[in-house]
């Protein structure tokens, strides 16, 4: 009898090693290196491929020679999954949707299926509930339920083999990480199995032209569980955001071959399910009516549209040596950055304050064109001064004190005059050549321009 080969893989990045140890080296975390069975090689595989030659039925062929058609798309129903999709849904498409457990994955997928079965073929197959579960939630949701094809099935093959039969356009497997495949010898969720299982399904999603969903799960980090080679061999990629204590949930595009990438879809968890938001940034923008110290708003630009988002500062006086610098929704690295950049060339020293700054509605804000509003937002507060309700602010913020222009400048200041913002302090390369109605735009050039203009 021949003798079995094991590995040992990491279960958070899937680096393989050839014996046991504490840490993973790639990813540095500890005691998630475990055993699996490797499956043996076919005959296939194990052919000499140089008595082969001239059977394949592949050809070379140059980049003029291929014909470019449109993708064929179609609504999923629902615009801002549409948005971060790129546009819709492609046929033949595999799509992974992450999030923390409660979040919103199921609840958005069956809204999905139900109302995209109302138009064509569906199936929605769960490996985590039972098909009285799902059919007790779409009764609590309110969700038409005549026509949605439910499965509960764990086993890859059978899956396949009842879609060949079904003939679903979409697909939904809820969740990767309860899928299994026969051949291979290892517990469901570890990561030869996840790795094989998303192979499969996204190989025969590709040959049916099926547009697929699947559902995976998150780790107490936030990265999505799993192997690498999950999100490699998957179309596009997308996290679902939300804490429990929040009713907006954020969808956010990390990769997308059929679209452009970071795009943002805001939903709203409610007692029907999860309905979109069309004005992102009204729910950004809950300002108190009194001004206050701290209080900064600017423009991000997310995917193909600008989001008005508020910044907070609070910097108080500390008798600690080592002061706080604590970031909420913004890098941590760049906080400090700033810091150093105001007290050299803004002359303005916070080495005895703690130094508190945070993203008004949980989203976060990862762009270099905040730098100037996060600024303005910690001196207003350190200066106990509040800006005025009507103004805008954002820009990139060098180590030298110069304000670099963002991309979009023309858009931004634009959303920000259908806000009612009446000023704006912008890079000056950024300042748009013909005038915006209802809005006063100063351009920029130093970091010591800008706190000039809001005394």
């Amino acid at each position: 009898m021949a003798k079995r080969k094991t590995a040992f893989v990491c279960s958070d990045c899937g680096a393989e090693y050839p014996r046991w140890q504490g840490q993973c080296n790639d990813c540095g975390e500890w005691n998630t290196i475990s055993e699996i069975t490797l499956a043996p090689a076919t005959r296939a595989g194990q052919r000499n491929l140089s008595g082969y030659a001239g059977q394949t039925q592949a050809q070379i062929t140059t980049l003029d020679e291929i014909v470019l058609t449109d993708l064929p798309r179609f609504s999923s129903t629902f615009s801002e999954l549409d948005r971060v999709l790129g546009g819709g849904i492609v046929p033949g498409a595999a799509m992974l949707i992450g999030g923390s457990p409660g979040a919103g994955k199921s609840t958005l997928l069956l809204q999905v299926m139900c109302a995209l079965a109302q138009q064509t073929t569906t199936l929605y197959v769960t490996g985590e509930e039972s098909l009285q579960q799902v059919a007790l939630r779409a009764d609590r949701l309110g969700l038409p339920n005549d026509k949605l094809s439910l499965l509960s099935e764990t086993n890859v093959e059978t899956i396949c083999d009842l879609a060949l039969k079904h003939k679903p356009q979409v697909m939904v497997i809820d969740s990767i990480q309860v899928m299994h495949v026969a051949e291979v010898q290892s517990a469901p969720g570890s990561v030869s199995q996840v790795r094989e299982s998303a192979a499969y399904l996204t190989r025969f999603a590709k040959q049916n032209h099926i547009a697929m969903f699947i559902v995976g799960h998150v780790t107490k980090e936030g990265h999505l569980a799993g192997p690498k080679v999950l999100e490699h061999c998957i179309d596009s990629s997308m996290m679902l955001d939300g804490d429990s204590d929040n009713r907006y949930r954020t969808l956010r595009s990390h990769k997308n071959r059929f679209g452009a990438v970071n795009e943002l879809g805001v939903f709203a968890m409610t007692d029907k399910g999860l309905k979109e938001v069309k004005n992102p940034s009204a729910i950004f923008l809950n300002r108190h009516d009194t001004e206050s110290p701290g209080s900064s708003v600017m423009v991000v630009w997310e995917g193909t549209r600008p989001l008005l988002v508020e910044l907070q500062a609070l910097v108080d006086y500390t008798q600690l040596n080592n002061p706080k610098r604590v970031a909420v929704g913004l890098e941590q690295n760049r906080l400090a950055m700033l810091l150093a950049v105001l007290h050299r060339h803004g002359n303005i020293q916070m080495n005895d304050q703690d130094v508190f700054a945070n993203v008004v509605g949980g989203v976060r804000v990862s762009e270099t064109g905040a730098d100037l509003a996060l600024l303005t937002a910690m001196v207003s507060s350190f200066r106990n001064r509040p800006l005025p309700r009507d103004l805008i602010v954002f820009g990139e913020v060098g180590l030298a004190g110069e304000i670099r222009p963002v991309p979009n400048g023309t858009e931004r200041l634009s959303e920000a005059a259908k806000h009612g913002f009446k000023r704006a302090i912008v890079p000056l390369a950024n300042k748009p050549k013909t005038p915006i109605n209802g809005i006063e735009v100063i351009g920029v050039k130093r970091l010591e321009e800008a706190l000039e203009a809001l005394s």
